[in-house]
């Protein structure tokens, strides 16, 4: 049974035990969005995560304004609950405390080129397998090592490009969009964190770690549900639809009188029911509506039926009518109005201590509750902290101080 963690200064979302993954020790070499968020997952429910970041830093504490002593929005989101280090992995120095770090370590995660690693005799086949057999080694890259596209580097908005999600987004008035979020980025620190923690259950069963090689093309590739599937079976390329759906009707984004609000009714019982809601149960009747497919062919005429019967109509109180009376609505909401919902606070998917706030995890255990432990890291934090619980001495701390490869303030 997991014991609960030391006493908390007063926030919102705060672990309340150990975590599910107490016990569990990651050495984070990536920096920016995938990896980061990755193994934000994993430190929100007790992983050690130590982040070792170039003398540089990671890049996005650069990434604002917003700021917060120096550090950007973008790097606080994604970074609190771990330990941050500054090493210099390009010098032998560097690379011996790396290995020291990795002494008990059931995971490294890192998104350098592929290559890097190799190239500094850190390959995961030729050394790090064979001096730490348990270790488990996640690459986060691009494209991966080799095949036509192997070694190129990946950004989440020419991912998106490139593997058709862009293609899907928007529709015929403005063309392919980039999603507003970063999908492909984020995705990938998803389907990182599931194979981590996959293959930490195999390795109880054979007793040995292995290499994950992860590519925001693959996972971008992943996302491309129902579209790949409608092409696979009728071969038409898909377009952006916008709001719409490609396949269901009604399924799309409606104007009332006081706010905009989404309407997705999967079937007929739901677009009967709908129609009964809104005091027009003769449309359900209608030979032109009378099922999906039909609803399909006349998707415009529907569409501004509904839209006037809507006009009218307090958007926050129809939708909430409509989803109490099993019809899927809500209000189209703001970022800062969603934060701020009742059921936000209520899930505690807003998280806050000390100076941080942040949006909480989503993963909620019965017993093993996770959450915020310790605000997003400053640049090299916890260099000595974490160098004297690895063995090493005050004296051998400043010695690596005086050589450079511990960087006490960022690199310019």
């Amino acid at each position: 049974m997991n014991a609960a963690v030391p006493p908390l200064p007063a926030g919102k979302g705060l672990a309340k035990t150990a975590g599910a993954l107490a016990g569990l020790k990651v050495v984070d070499l990536t920096r920016v969005l995938g990896g980061p968020y990755c193994t934000m997952i994993l430190s929100d429910h007790g992983a050690d995560v130590i982040k070792i970041e170039p003398p540089q830093g990671d890049e996005v504490r650069d990434w604002g304004p917003p700021f917060h002593e120096g550090d950007a929005s973008y790097f606080i989101g994604v970074n609190r609950n771990k330990r941050s280090i500054a090493l210099d992995l390009g010098k032998p120095e560097g690379k011996a405390v790396l290995l020291r770090l990795l002494e008990g370590a059931d995971v490294v995660i890192e998104n350098f080129k592929p290559g890097s690693m190799e190239k500094w005799g850190l390959g995961y086949q030729e050394v790090l397998s064979k001096r730490f057999p348990g270790l488990i080694h996640c690459r986060v890259s691009g494209f991966g090592a080799d095949g036509p596209l192997g070694g190129l580097p990946g950004y989440d908005a020419i991912l998106q490009a490139m593997t058709g999600l862009m293609s899907i987004n928007g529709d015929a008035t403005t063309g392919p969009m980039r999603l507003g979020t970063a999908m492909v980025d984020m995705g990938t620190g998803l389907y990182s964190a599931i194979g981590i923690l996959m293959a930490l259950h195999e390795r109880k069963t054979s007793g040995v770690g292995q290499y994950l090689d992860m590519t925001l093309y693959d996972c971008g590739m992943a996302l491309l549900h129902p579209q790949a599937a409608n092409y696979f079976l009728n071969g038409k390329r898909p377009t952006g639809t916008g709001n719409p759906h490609p396949n269901l009707v009604p399924y799309d984004k409606y104007p009332t009188k006081t706010c905009e609000i989404f309407i997705a009714s999967g079937n007929n019982g739901q677009f009967r029911k709908l129609c009964e809601l809104i005091g027009r149960p003769e449309m359900a009747d209608d030979p032109r509506y009378a099922n999906n497919g039909a609803r399909n062919e006349n998707r415009v005429a529907l569409t501004l039926a509904l839209a006037a019967a809507f006009a009218d109509q307090d958007g926050n109180e129809l939708s909430l009518k409509l989803i109490r009376n099993g019809v899927p609505a809500g209000p189209v909401l703001p970022v800062d109005q969603s934060t701020a919902a009742p059921h936000t606070a209520h899930r505690e998917m807003v998280t806050e201590l000390d100076w941080y706030k942040g949006v909480g995890t989503p993963i909620k255990f019965s017993r093993t509750k996770g959450g915020t432990r310790r605000p997003p890291p400053r640049f090299n934090q916890h260099g000595a902290e974490v160098l004297a619980q690895h063995g090493y001495t005050e004296a051998e701390i400043k010695e690596l101080q005086a050589a450079g490869v511990l960087h006490l303030t960022r690199r310019l």
